[in-house]
């Protein structure tokens, strides 16, 4: 067997395949289909500091080469969590990450208080693509400025491994991650879904309840593995790449470009077990190609 560990700040993961938040439930919705135990991490669904119901139906549609979400970050809150969830996800043997959501800094710094004093989890994952409503429900993943302040409150309210979701509907991707890499990030994950839509002909009307919602899938690949290269050349930090990683194949491309680690989504849905296979995959690759370890691939992208 090659060697996968890779390191993500204080976080050592034994291979560099993780979940994406929103695509594994917490974990538990899988344990029929796979050992979770197996992966380097996985990221729960996000949280928020107070029980949220969702969009309205319809609120997922399938694309060309993806599908479109508004799920709108349904989830029973923190308190919730902590009663009913922590204990059963607090079993696995793997980096439990929870993605934590806010639409004020002040939301995300409680929520971020209570995360802290959970032991069994290492790390957080700061979703900043939440809309700002003291902001006029622009996203604080857009703003330089607002991407700042929100890392650098959450950092001084919580002391373990800080992972920021970064948001590809800016300009200069790169600007943001160095913006809240300045004010503390340990890591960054990028990219978040991309905005898109789409409409019935026959009714004349979105599908979508909200109009809008976020585009994953295999059809967003090229765009999101372009930011994670530009990303890694710009930071010092370790990057977590996802977008449309279907195979070994496309968690290879993403590792070449300076990703430290992946993020699997939308392929769980297709398959559960997909992650299994990609960690197979990366172990053939690296003994096909003679390679020691997978951290030799890291930003080894020959121009």
């Amino acid at each position: 067997m090659a060697d996968l560990n890779v390191a993500i700040h204080k976080l050592k993961l034994k291979n560099p395949v993780i979940t994406a938040s929103g695509t594994f439930g917490n974990g538990l919705e899988f344990d029929d289909f796979m050992n979770v135990n197996s992966l380097g991490g996985i990221v729960l669904k996000g949280t928020t500091l107070h029980a949220r119901e969702g969009n309205d139906y319809p609120r997922m549609a399938e694309t060309p080469s993806g599908m479109l979400n508004a799920v709108g970050l349904q989830n029973k809150g923190i308190d919730y969590f902590i009663q009913h969830l922590y204990p059963k996800v607090s079993k696995y043997n793997t980096h439990v990450i929870i993605n934590v959501n806010g639409s004020s800094v002040e939301e995300y710094i409680q929520l971020s208080e209570r995360v802290n004093e959970l032991d069994r989890f290492p790390a957080i994952e700061l979703n900043i693509s939440c809309p700002n409503v003291k902001q006029g429900g622009m996203a604080f993943g857009t703003s330089c400025p607002m991407a700042a302040q929100v890392t650098r409150e959450v950092r001084r309210a919580y002391h373990k491994t800080l992972i920021v979701k970064l948001s590809p509907n800016v300009t200069n991707i790169a600007e943001i991650a160095r913006a809240v890499e300045d004010e503390g990030a340990d890591s960054v994950s990028l990219v978040n879904t991309f905005l898109g839509m789409a409409i019935n002909p026959e009714t004349k009307r979105p599908i979508l309840s909200t109009i809008t919602g976020g585009l994953s899938g295999p059809a967003i690949k090229p765009i999101a593995l372009r930011m994670v290269w530009q990303v890694a050349q710009a930071v010092k930090i370790p990057v977590i790449g996802m977008g449309g990683i279907m195979c070994a194949s496309d968690a290879l491309e993403f590792i070449l470009a300076g990703a430290t680690a992946v993020q699997v989504g939308t392929a769980n849905f297709i398959e559960p077990s997909i992650t299994l296979k990609i960690i197979e995959g990366l172990n053939e690759y690296l003994n096909r190609k003679g390679i020691e370890t997978l951290r030799e691939l890291i930003g080894d992208l020959q121009m």
